[in-house]
């Protein structure tokens, strides 16, 4: 299992990105990498790889108590 190095991670979090504690433990991992510049070279989502993600994660229907007529 590869392990993260904190101390690295902290010292660009909050030397080089300015953040303050509460920002830098507030981030996802991956907000994290975007602003460090780490995986940008990445494409976008295209139209076959959201209709996967959909079909995998469907929205739910919201009841707002209104009957359909």
């Amino acid at each position: 299992m590869k392990t993260l190095d904190w101390s690295a991670l902290m010292r660009a979090g909050l030397v080089g990105l300015r953040l303050t504690p509460d920002q830098f433990w507030r981030l996802t991992p991956a907000e994290l990498r975007l602003m460090l510049g780490q995986g940008v070279d990445q494409t976008p989502m295209g139209q076959a790889g959201l209709a996967s993600l959909m079909a995998e994660f469907p929205d739910q229907p919201i009841d707002t108590g209104e009957k359909n007529e």
